[in-house]
């Protein structure tokens, strides 16, 4: 039997094989860090969900204080619900939505401040043991929206890196992979806050 004939007819296959290889290894590499995202992205979102059920509970803890400004309760249930409202699929984190949840949940984050700090106008609500264990499980929430909200981008670092880079970026966008978002800080976070005694 004659190998030689044979010969290119191997090197082929062996080169396809090669090729076929190489391309699987760039989609599965993207498909697993693309997973990896999307969990993060469930962990920010079950430490904000965690934060809406708090804030409903405290806010039914505070009305139960004889006049407590209403206004400010009322503000804090709309910033909830337009948070609530805000949905982003984690398949297609693009920048806009990213700002728009961000957005949303910093308006929580604002007037969720405006309630515990008109609180301290109420001694009755100081001294209730329900709405203090709230507030310490609240403050415990935000640093777990902070951690959840880190390791989110630290996910979406190497997942971008897989797909920007040469010769990825020729496959990616054929299996349908796109450029993930980074949590940024909110407009006006790098000024300094303003201290009032």
């Amino acid at each position: 039997m004659d190998f030689k004939k044979f010969l290119p007819w191997i090197i082929v296959a062996v080169v396809l094989f090669g090729i076929y290889s190489w391309v699987k290894g760039i989609n599965n590499t993207a498909v697993t860090l693309n997973q990896t995202v999307e969990q993060s992205w469930g962990d920010v979102q079950t430490a904000y969900q965690r934060r809406n059920d708090l804030i409903g509970n405290l806010v039914n803890t505070v009305k139960g204080a004889a006049d407590f400004e209403k206004s400010t309760l009322t503000a804090v249930i709309e910033a909830r619900a337009k948070a609530t409202a805000v949905t982003i699929d984690p398949k297609n984190i693009s920048p806009e939505q990213l700002e728009a949840f961000n957005s949303a949940q910093s308006g929580v984050s604002s007037s969720l401040s405006r309630l515990l700090v008109s609180v301290e106008r109420y001694p009755e609500l100081k001294a209730n043991a329900n709405f203090l264990k709230l507030q310490d499980e609240l403050a415990s929430t935000e640093n777990q929206i902070l951690t959840a909200r880190t390791r989110f981008n630290e996910a979406v670092m190497p997942y971008n890196t897989h797909i920007k880079t040469f010769p990825n970026s020729m496959f990616a966008g054929m299996f349908g992979f796109k450029e993930k978002a980074y949590f940024q800080a909110v407009t006006g976070a790098e000024k300094p806050v303003e201290v009032k005694f």
